[in-house]
């Protein structure tokens, strides 16, 4: 089964004005994770730029950031940047094939205090970053699946213009349209407070999302300080050994000089050894112990943050829903309507509660128009697109003879209309 082309996210690292290298971003995360290396990056601070990749290798954001690496060519490890997430709220950027992209650099970044980690590319002469970029992503040296057949377009006659700053939809990588003249005396205040609300939602997840990588540091540190405690605790150990063995040596010279005093030494030498390895078993335990309550309140702090991320990712869906369905009643409360043709079903309006399904299956829309079932449609379509018989072969292919189109879906009958008449008799045949 052939894969489905999807966007696809890599990094393209930058050196000598062009693209030395490129990976895949689960590659790239690997190189942050320690897990690979780059020793030609060894000692450096490198450019690079992350960027989202549609199915026909266009690029659709970018975000130019700076990375350090070690003297063994190992990724810094507290580089923390949230590269989706600044590529999500990108500002408006230059057109590289498919419409304006979204771009995040130092010049230009949502984000103040991800600035200083940020560069600005060259966007003029032969060194112009975008333009190589562009072109590095159209040789395909990722591998990605492309989208090789354009998508079936509308007749100009059915479709309804709209402005050239109004021909990229909304998604997740899309720009923020501007308010519609017609709109200019609907009240603002209502759509103004739910985009504060979401503003403020997406401020409060950036600084959760800052104190759990505080807390993931501070739980690193102390795991590695009872660490250290316990190779403490081993080396003492190790010279309380060779204390009692200095000790044994000594009683077995002294034995000499009296079996009671021998015993008395070394009833005394048990005893203090065993008081002081008690002592620092103690504290070495009580130390053990207030770690790992540390480390459970920690854990319980990282689940509450959590937990409000997830309840402030919902807050952010319901408050994208509402804008995004108030913008369409108001739409239609001054008048506008939306309009779809579909073959069989001819031009359909669409009204404001039939928009959402109608996005899920634009097909299963039509066929309930045309009161038939999905299947029905798509094979009334294939019919429709290419009337010709399609009853199979001995040698395994079509028969291909034209026949007449059925117009409409609820007059198709299948193994009928879409049969010649040597083989609609056959298939009459057999049915009876």
């Amino acid at each position: 089964m052939r894969k489905k082309a999807q966007m696809a996210e890599a990094v393209l690292f930058f050196r000598d004005g062009g693209v030395c290298k490129e990976m895949l971003y689960p590659e790239f995360e690997a190189v942050l994770d320690g897990v690979v290396n780059l020793p030609e990056f060894a000692e450096q601070q490198i450019g690079a730029a992350f960027v989202v990749i549609d199915p026909r290798l266009a690029i659709r954001a970018a975000v130019f950031f700076y990375l350090d690496f070690h003297e063994d060519g190992a990724a810094d490890s507290g580089w923390n940047i949230p590269l989706r997430m600044l590529a999500e709220r990108g500002g408006r950027g230059p057109d590289l094939g498919s419409g304006p992209i979204r771009m995040v650099c130092r010049s230009q970044c949502p984000v103040s205090w991800h600035q200083m980690h940020l560069w600005d590319p060259l966007m003029k002469g032969e060194r112009n970053h975008l333009a190589l970029m562009r072109d590095r992503v159209k040789r395909n040296g990722l591998g990605l699946i492309i989208e090789e057949e354009a998508t079936p377009s509308l007749p100009a006659e059915r479709l309804q213009i709209a402005a050239e700053d109004r021909w990229y939809t909304r998604g997740p990588f899309a720009e923020p349209r501007e308010a519609a003249p017609a709109m200019a005396g609907v009240p603002q205040y209502v759509e103004g407070q739910l985009k504060k609300d979401l503003q403020d939602s997406e401020q409060a997840r950036a600084r959760l999302s800052d104190e759990i990588a505080r807390l993931h540091q501070l739980l690193k540190d102390e795991r590695g300080r009872a660490e250290a405690l316990i190779a403490q605790q081993a080396a003492q150990t190790e010279c309380f050994r060779r204390i009692r063995e200095e000790l044994s040596e000594q009683l077995r010279r002294n034995e000499r000089k009296g079996q009671a005093g021998i015993d008395a030494m070394r009833d005394r030498f048990e005893l203090e050894a065993q008081a002081r390895i008690t002592a620092v078993a103690e504290d070495f335990q009580k130390r053990i112990v207030a770690l790992q309550d540390e480390l459970l309140r920690r854990d319980e702090r990282q689940l509450t943050a959590e937990t409000e991320i997830a309840r402030l990712e919902a807050v952010c869906a319901d408050l994208r829903e509402q804008i995004g369905r108030k913008t369409l009643e108001r739409l239609a409360d001054q008048g506008m309507v939306f309009v779809v043709y579909h073959p069989g079903a001819g031009q359909l309006t669409v009204p404001v509660d039939d928009i959402e399904p109608y996005q899920q299956n634009p097909q299963a829309y039509a066929a309930a128009k045309c009161s038939v079932s999905l299947e029905h449609y798509r094979q009334w379509l294939d019919h429709y697109m290419r009337p010709a018989c399609q009853a199979s072969m001995l040698n395994g292919s079509r028969c291909g003879i034209p026949v007449d189109r059925i117009d409409l879906p609820m007059q198709f009958v299948p193994g009928v209309s879409d049969c010649c008449s040597r083989h609609r008799g056959a298939a009459r045949r057999t049915g009876s």
